[in-house]
């Protein structure tokens, strides 16, 4: 039990005036809490924000959804949704992580009982960075083989190609007359072997595969035929997540540091990309009809009227904003005492929002030049997901000239879109190992994140088996979804319902200024009622609407969806148990514990004593205790 008293919220520290050892890298002399360290500038932490909430999502993931869900009428759920759920909920981790100066475990000192939904997040962060890697490795595989004159998906090779791989479709039967009153229907390839003559009208046409298809099954992946054939570890999709960490790595050793000057290319270096690819799918011959097709005049405003739309809608807000996860806590958490969270909020939000539409011009301009010289309707071209990012979109741009030079725009810009997102999930790992070890952390913090990169770089080599693709869809799948969801619910359920709404409120204005009660209304309304409302409706959506997860046609089998549910068990197991483990620790019977794990602990509040005004007056300075034992403290709000 002594180890879990050394958690979060349990462990104590000291909080200021500490010295900066020489080796510690990530404060200096400017920083106003000289023991955690701050940014440097405003504009790294906002960078950093908008390089975390914008991710691949918005390039592969809103444009699909826009198509298929009514056009610009999407547009409408989707503000809507921002407003309901999105931006309350991101601007409630901000404000807790800039108040507390904690991160996403330590700061649940608010509230005990839920001290488990902080471990769930980062837990959940920790599987997703292992794919998420992964599919940066893929797009600097990409980008490394687009450094060729022709680009090798341009066309179908004999030293990979199968007989299905064709741009267009093939005969594969036909009728043929035997005799003067006798026609049957044969195999194409027994006609041709017969020398016989297929009869006009008659033959059976089959889609082949695209070039870029096969590439990516058979050349980049190497894909075996399901999760039960792990196969070999692919050894450049090895070397490309290797170096992928060591990007990682590089970028954070010193921590906010450090990354926060790297975002300043990462964070905008995408919008650059972007921005030539709208202008250059402009001017491509059936480019108008793409942008029709995504936003034009083929909206569907009845659409509007499908409960599936406004799931989708929630849905693309909630997780493209990366709320939940941990990141917004850490990332917010270097942020100084009185910076105004709330502007950021909005900032951050919108631009997330405004950078989603922008790269469907992208998106959709070349997808519809695809679709014309193929001579097939966009529907036909439109994919999401991988299908998007490594099929659709660089078979459309083997068919521009100058293709690889647009190839290699297209994956360094998901390169850095992939990396943005993976240092702020790096970094809220990184940031709960300062909060529970905090002098090691100090003397040691570029060996412990170098190691923590490479550590996740061997568990994520089963990602680059020829299995691997099997195995980014599973966790992707259990992990990034109904596991964040929980954690989301108990957080605003615990925060605003338990903690107290009011209380937050007061606690955002020792920080911000104090607001007048209109600003607050429409907060408190989401807060208390719509967002949580909105939030268990999703989830229950997404249990009733649950699928065995398969990876295009391929099915998983049954120990793989078991595996499934046990990585998401296993982040969730902890929510219930450190409620347990915190309920077991407290004084009294059940229920003077249970209420003292619904109260903050005594040491929850500002970091600096400087900033500890009103109700946290006298609260707990951990300086003047001895040998950091919290067990001798004794809480004045803990019933005898």
């Amino acid at each position: 039990m002594d180890k879990f008293k050394c958690l979060s919220f349990f462990k104590c520290r000291r909080k200021e005036n500490a010295e900066v050892a020489p080796e510690d890298l990530h404060v200096n002399e400017n920083d106003e809490n000289q023991e955690r360290g701050n940014w440097s500038k405003k504009s790294d932490y906002l960078l950093s924000m908008i390089g975390y909430a914008v991710g691949l999502g918005n390039v592969w993931r809103f444009p699909y959804l826009t198509y298929n869900n009514g056009g610009g009428a999407f547009l409408i759920p989707y503000v809507i949704m921002l407003a309901l759920a999105g931006l309350p909920l991101f601007f409630l981790e901000c404000s807790m992580g800039q108040f507390s100066s904690l991160g996403p475990v330590s700061i649940w000192r608010i509230l005990p009982l839920f001290q488990g939904v902080g471990i769930t997040m980062v837990l959940i962060s920790i599987f997703v960075t292992i794919y998420y890697n992964v599919i940066i490795a893929y797009s600097l595989y990409y980008l490394f083989a687009s450094f060729q004159r022709e680009l090798p998906w341009s066309k179908c090779s004999i030293s990979w190609a199968d007989g299905n791989c064709s741009r267009s479709p093939f005969v594969t039967h036909c009728n043929v007359s035997i005799s003067i009153n006798e026609t049957f229907q044969v195999n194409k390839s027994w006609v041709d072997a017969n020398n016989l003559t297929c009869i006009n009208g008659s033959e059976v046409y089959q889609t082949g595969q695209l070039p870029s298809e096969q590439y990516w099954n058979k050349v980049a992946l190497q894909r075996s035929s399901g999760l039960d054939e792990t196969g070999v570890i692919v050894w450049y999709l090895a070397l490309c997540l290797l170096l992928a960490w060591l990007i990682v790595g590089a970028a954070l050793f010193k921590g906010i540091k450090s990354s926060g000057k790297v975002v300043y290319f990462t964070a905008l270096f995408p919008y650059v990309v972007l921005l030539i690819l709208v202008i250059r799918g402009a001017t491509l011959e059936g480019a108008s009809k793409g942008i029709s097709y995504y936003i034009g005049a083929q909206s569907d405003f009845a659409k509007l009227k499908d409960a599936e739309v406004w799931k989708d809608a929630a849905t693309q807000i909630f997780y493209s904003l990366s709320v939940a996860w941990g990141g917004l806590v850490a990332l917010s958490s270097y942020n100084k005492f009185n910076n105004n969270c709330y502007s950021d909020a909005i900032v951050v939000c919108v631009t997330n929002c405004l950078t989603s539409v922008f790269a469907g011009f992208a998106i959709f301009s070349i997808l519809g030049h695809m679709a014309h010289i193929s001579g097939k309707e966009v529907t036909q071209v439109v994919k999401s997901g991988f299908d998007l990012a490594f099929i659709a979109y660089p078979e459309a741009l083997a068919q521009l000239p100058g293709g690889p030079f647009w190839s290699i725009l297209f994956f360094f810009m998901l390169l850095t879109l992939g990396l943005d997102s993976q240092f702020a999930s790096i970094e809220t790992i990184t940031t709960t190992i300062q909060d529970l070890f905090p002098k090691v952390m100090k003397k040691m913090r570029a060996p412990i994140t170098l190691g923590c990169c490479l550590v996740l770089f061997f568990l994520g080599l089963i990602c680059v088996t020829q299995a691997g693709i099997y195995w980014v869809n599973l966790i992707d799948h259990f992990c990034a979804g109904w596991g964040i969801l929980i954690a989301a619910i108990l957080e605003i359920i615990g925060v605003i319902w338990i903690y107290g709404g009011n209380r937050f409120i007061d606690d955002i204005e020792m920080m911000i200024g104090a607001k007048r009660w209109i600003f607050w209304l429409w907060w408190r309304t989401c807060w208390f009622v719509i967002t949580p409302v909105l939030l268990m409706s999703i989830l229950i959506w997404s249990v009733i609407q649950f699928r065995r997860p398969k990876y295009g046609q391929i099915p998983y089998p049954n120990w793989g969806v078991a595996l499934g549910w046990c990585m998401i068990t296993f982040c969730i197991i902890w929510i219930p148990i450190m409620a347990v483990i915190n309920i077991i620790q407290a004084k009294g019977n059940i229920f003077q514990r249970i209420a003292t794990c619904c109260r903050p602990a005594a040491n929850w509040g500002p970091y600096l004593e400087k900033h500890r005004g009103g109700r946290y007056k006298n609260m707990l300075d951990s300086k003047k205790e001895t040998n950091h034992e919290i067990s001798n403290i004794s809480d004045s709000r803990k019933p005898e």
